[in-house]
């Protein structure tokens, strides 16, 4: 019988056989059962539709990937095969990791794009107004690219106005990103109107520090409007999506946030001639309203109102004389057959009232005793009523009166002629 060996032998001669065969494999498959431990190990299962294998990629290599692991996605994982003793279990202990048919960088690209659109990085409602004429501008580039100088240039051009400060930042390597985030965050402290964050073309890989998750969160939380100048007008970068605005190069850049100098000479030649043509119409408006204040004021002196009042005095007296001597003469002619009917009337009254009293005074004198004086003669009366003879019946009481005295009496008798 053959000498038997222990299981720790076993899994060493395993573990030896097996790390100096597959000492370099390439292995696509499904990534599934994805555990990111806190040490920084990224621990995975690898499948296909027949069978799966355990992997490992250790801290070092794992933060060298440009994207994230996530279940389901097919990979191709360079690495070793290797034994892990003590359970007896192989795995591949992962170098490199690629997604199957597309780059990292372009995964890596849509995988932030994906993440930060859902956190509302790219929302207009967050896009800060760039200031219509900047006088202060940051430039976050290279102290020593060409994009420096071409944008220097235009501003020269365009606006010499503007003041633009450099701030020097590496934009190319694994460095880059650290540092345009440190750059953008000592402009923005500076207060000044505008940043511009930009670089010249170059390959998707020279150009990657734009796309890092750091970059944007500095882009997004800035205070300052942002204008993202990076690479070529096809370059769509991630600094694009969440800058206030995506200058197509960094030459664009400056020419979309500063204003064109001959057309703002343009526009203060127009606004000139508005102006002194607005000035002479306000003159001439002015003097016609100083003609018409003028003929109002004359209108209105004290003087004119108190001949205004006067001549107004001297028409509604001259009314009333007329209205008085129309309703005089009015009542005139009214009067007249008034005055000629009472006239009338007063006349005949009066002769009435002579004739009656002519007829009283011929009745009292008729009547008057002391006319009454002859002998045998007396006045008879009845209650103070004076009576003839013929109105007494037997039984009146009556009085007969002359001159100089009144004696009652009684009809006894009455005897008629």
């Amino acid at each position: 019988m053959q000498q038997a060996i222990t299981v720790s032998t076993l899994n060493e001669q395993i573990k030896g056989l097996l790390e100096t065969t597959f000492v370099r494999v390439f292995v696509e498959g499904e990534l599934s059962r994805i555990t990111h431990h806190n040490s920084g190990h990224i621990y995975f299962t690898l499948k296909d539709s027949g069978s799966a294998i355990s992997g490992v990629m250790f801290r070092g290599n794992a933060s060298k990937l440009k994207f994230r692991l996530e279940e389901g996605l097919k990979v191709i994982v360079e690495g070793a095969i290797t034994l892990y003793a003590p359970r007896g279990s192989y795995q591949i202990n992962a170098f490199a990791i690629e997604p199957a048919g597309n780059g990292a960088l372009a995964l890596a690209f849509e995988q932030l794009k994906a993440k930060l659109s859902a956190q509302g990085y790219f929302a207009p409602e967050h896009k800060k107004p760039m200031p219509k004429f900047p006088k202060r501008v940051a430039l976050v580039t290279s102290a020593t690219g060409a994009a420096l100088q071409d944008m220097q240039r235009v501003a020269a051009q365009r606006y010499p106005l503007v003041e633009l400060y450099v701030y020097d930042t590496v934009v190319q390597g694994e460095n880059a990103a650290p540092s345009i985030v440190n750059a953008i965050t000592a402009a923005d402290a500076q207060a000044f109107d505008v940043i511009v964050v930009g670089r010249g073309g170059g390959s998707m890989e020279d150009l990657w520090g734009f796309n890092e998750e750091i970059v944007a969160n500095a882009i997004y939380h800035a205070v300052t409007p942002i204008v993202s100048a990076v690479g070529h007008e096809i370059d769509w970068l991630i600094s694009d999506f969440v800058a206030d605005l995506r200058a197509p190069t960094p030459s664009a850049a400056m020419q979309m946030i500063l204003p064109d100098q001959n057309e703002l000479l343009q526009t203060l030649d127009v606004l000139s001639q508005q102006m002194n043509q607005s000035l002479q119409q306000t003159l001439f408006n002015a003097g016609e309203k100083l003609a018409h204040l003028k003929s109002s004021y004359q209108r209105n002196s004290i003087e004119q109102r108190i001949k205004n009042r006067l001549d107004e005095i001297a028409q509604l007296k001259n009314r009333f004389e007329q209205s008085m001597n129309y309703t005089l003469e009015n009542r005139r002619r009214q009067l007249t057959p008034i005055a000629e009917n009472l006239t009338r009337q007063v006349n005949g009254n009066r002769i009435q009232k002579s004739n009656s009293l002519t007829t009283l005074m011929h009745a009292l004198q008729a009547q008057n005793p002391n006319l009454k004086s002859k002998k045998g003669f007396a006045q008879i009366a009845k209650e103070g009523k004076v009576l003839d003879l013929s109105e007494l019946t037997v039984g009146d009481s009556f009085e007969a009166m002359d001159a100089s005295r009144s004696v009652t009496a009684v009809v006894e008798k009455v005897t008629k002629f």
